[in-house]
């Protein structure tokens, strides 16, 4: 009986550190769910059961993942259950002036562009608060807009657009709707994940929705690309 040997298999070749690094990827985002399974929770907090069942993996799984998040104060325990911890509140801080730094620039150019002041805006709730503020250089008068300034988010034109549905209008107008005599037109900042936010100008002079909308519109979006 003649005997054909079997063909020789080319060895599986793999990058070096390959399983490691998909390792620490995995681990990376069973963290992040766990996370954001603790900040999902409105009231009562998460037992480590919970946050078992609700990414997926094993109570000792849990427990090795939360490991990293309580030395960095991201969580804390208390027994069996899990809190955010008070790191949240310093990793938030530095959300709005890292979102003003890379704004700025976008916001610069439509001041000067129309000659009104520009904001960029942020829901916080029901809140719309203003986190950067550009007021143009050429102009005899303009709005004076703080930082830091509040109002109800179904209020003026920045609060309105911050939700608009995808689909609906571009932009919104308002007209006195936050201050006496001041016109308004704001469109929605889209495509960052977890921020609704928007870019609006204010003007002392009535404004044209249809001449001004596209150049807000066209600066929200320069507002989204910076900051993904």
């Amino acid at each position: 009986m003649a005997f054909t040997p079997e063909p020789t298999r080319s060895p599986v070749t793999r990058a070096p550190g390959d399983a490691p690094a998909k390792e620490s990827s995995l681990t990376l985002e069973r963290g992040l769910n766990l996370l954001q399974a603790v900040a999902d929770a409105e009231s009562e907090a998460p037992t480590i059961s919970d946050l078992a069942a609700a990414i997926g993996v094993s109570r000792a799984a849990v427990y090795r993942l939360l490991g990293p998040l309580q030395n960095r104060g991201l969580v804390r325990r208390e027994g069996s259950k899990v809190r955010l911890g008070l790191g949240v509140l310093w990793l938030a801080g530095r959300v709005l002036p890292q979102l003003r730094v890379a704004s700025l620039p976008a916001l610069r150019g439509l001041a000067e562009q129309v000659g009104a002041t520009v904001h960029l805006t942020v829901a916080d709730g029901s809140e719309a608060q203003a986190v950067a503020v550009v007021e143009p250089s050429w102009t005899n008068y303009h709005v004076s807009y703080r930082v830091g300034t509040r109002h109800p988010v179904h209020r003026g034109a920045a609060g309105r657009a911050v939700d608009l549905p995808a689909g609906g209008p571009r932009w919104v107008s308002s007209t006195g709707e936050l201050q006496s005599g001041a016109f308004g037109v704001a469109a929605p900042v889209r495509g960052v994940p977890g921020l609704r936010a928007s870019v609006g100008i204010v003007a002392l002079v009535p404004v044209s929705p249809e001449e001004i909308g596209p150049m807000v519109l066209e600066t929200a979006e320069a507002v989204a690309a910076a900051l993904r």
